[in-house]
């Protein structure tokens, strides 16, 4: 099957893409004391001189002072975060890419296996990380507040830095998905609530505080996810109907696109049909979608941390996908981690040399 259609250009307010690839955001834990440095810098430039249409970046933390359990994950404030960030944008402008921050509070969290904690304990809806593990503090109204505004002022730093566009980290049982699930979310005032139609206030009110400080042009995406780390079958929204209840008070409040996290894409979401957690999104959204999920490789990506390794596979079903109009964007994680010239093979049909993906990917950046 033709994979033309991946090769087509997106264009959406601030986004001007040249084709439909998205980089996948990868934590990658290469930025001492949150400072990206210019290997990371690197890193970011060779995936758009291969021909990828958005580059997102790894998860980089908002002004709180327990946003991270890493010492070397990325910040998204301070003036040498900050710094190195524009070294990031600016080279990757200069090698033609277009790229966003994925701007990020981790919420409640084990500790990290390092040892190292932040100052302050972690933070969260309501102290859980998952059913019966606390590890944290109930934020108060202050600290929801507080952190509402270092939401928007990470997405005005991003576009003053000349980011192309932003996307907020709602998924994966971190600090936003941590109030969307009501194993975690147990408050009792105006941020919790028995439906998950109620449990968005918290999301609702980042994206409104996001759209305020980087005005109506400027591209917001936000990434979710149905299951849990602790639980991969798990779904957040059980229906059609709740899914609506879900999305669509985050689109009212100005989101642009929905980046739709599953482990496998061609699994369906719903008995109803087959579409995908993105089809659907977009079915009841209209919004544009992104998905993701073992994209190119024969296993996904939890399973690379017990080992195991992926071989590269055909395109066939996500270009199906595609062409039928399920989604408009297409994330590649491990593909572009292992490969900065992924993009530029699949396109010229250099199907031959694709490389897998074992887990020592993990442990650098590839630059070649």
């Amino acid at each position: 099957m033709s994979t033309n259609s991946l090769f087509t250009p997106f264009n959406l307010k601030t986004l001007n893409l040249k084709n439909r690839i998205v980089m996948a955001p990868m934590t990658r834990s290469f930025s001492p004391n949150g400072v990206p440095t210019d290997e990371v810098a690197a890193y970011y430039q060779k995936r758009a001189e291969g021909e990828v249409g958005l580059l997102l970046s790894e998860g980089t933390v908002i002004n709180r002072p327990s946003s991270s359990n890493d010492a070397n994950v990325p910040h998204f404030y301070g003036d040498q975060a900050l710094i190195g960030w524009k070294r990031v944008i600016d080279e990757v402008h200069t090698a033609g890419g277009k790229m966003g921050p994925q701007i990020w509070h981790m919420g409640i969290m084990d500790n990290h296996q390092s040892g190292w904690i932040p100052p302050v304990p972690f933070e969260g809806p309501s102290g859980l990380n998952r059913p019966g593990f606390s590890n944290g503090t109930t934020m108060t109204t202050k600290d929801i507040e507080n952190t509402i505004l270092a939401f928007g002022q990470a997405a005005a730093d991003a576009k003053r830095l000349g980011f192309d566009c932003i996307e907020i980290h709602g998924a994966h049982d971190y600090l936003i998905d941590q109030f969307f699930w009501e194993a975690t979310n147990l408050r009792t005032d105006s941020y919790g609530g028995k439906t998950l139609a109620d449990r968005t206030r918290f999301a609702v009110e980042v994206i409104k505080e996001i759209r305020k400080q980087v005005g109506e042009d400027f591209a917001i995406i936000i990434r979710l996810s149905q299951f849990k780390p602790s639980d991969y079958n798990f779904k957040l929204a059980k229906t059609p109907q709740e899914m609506e209840a879900w999305l669509s008070p985050l689109v009212d409040a100005g989101v642009d696109i929905l980046h739709c996290s599953q482990r496998r894409f061609w699994e369906p979401e719903f008995e109803e049909n087959d579409l995908n957690f993105a089809g659907w999104a977009k079915k009841i959204t209209g919004k544009p979608t992104i998905t993701v999920g073992s994209v190119g490789l024969s296993s996904d990506f939890f399973g690379a941390f017990a080992g195991e390794s992926s071989q590269p596979t055909s395109l066939d079903e996500l270009t199906r996908r595609l062409d039928r109009g399920d989604f408009d964007l297409v994330a590649v994680g491990r593909p572009l981690l292992s490969d900065p010239n992924w993009v530029t093979k699949i396109k010229s049909g250099k199907m031959d040399q694709l490389v897998g993906f074992s887990k020592e990917a993990l442990g650098e950046l590839v630059l070649v």
